[in-house]
């Protein structure tokens, strides 16, 4: 199974960006999912968060202020599982990369 997670951001003003993350693969793998729960930092309201959305790619859409390390455990229609990580890099509109 060939999935990456790809991510999205805006940067809205005063240290917030606006971000998603996605699963990204062939229509495949991805069909087997039945769904992906994220692990966000600590520090996020509800910090555990599971999407079953195919049609989106399994998106969770949300807000922050710095950088952090999500896990995603993804569970398959087989009830097998799959752990994968992404560093999300957020950027101010000048391209400086945001800190942790």
């Amino acid at each position: 199974m060939a999935l990456e997670i790809r991510q999205s951001s805006t940067y809205m003003g005063k240290e917030r960006w606006e971000w998603s993350v996605w699963l990204d693969g062939p229509a495949e793998d991805l069909d087997a999912i039945d769904r992906v729960i994220y692990i966000l930092h600590s520090t996020f309201h509800d910090p555990v968060r599971t999407v079953n959305d195919r049609s989106t790619n399994f998106r969770l859409t949300t807000s922050g202020w710095g950088t952090l390390t999500i896990a995603a455990k993804v569970v398959q229609k087989d009830a097998s599982e799959i752990l994968l990580q992404h560093d999300l890099a957020l950027s101010y509109p000048d391209g400086a990369q945001a800190r942790a």
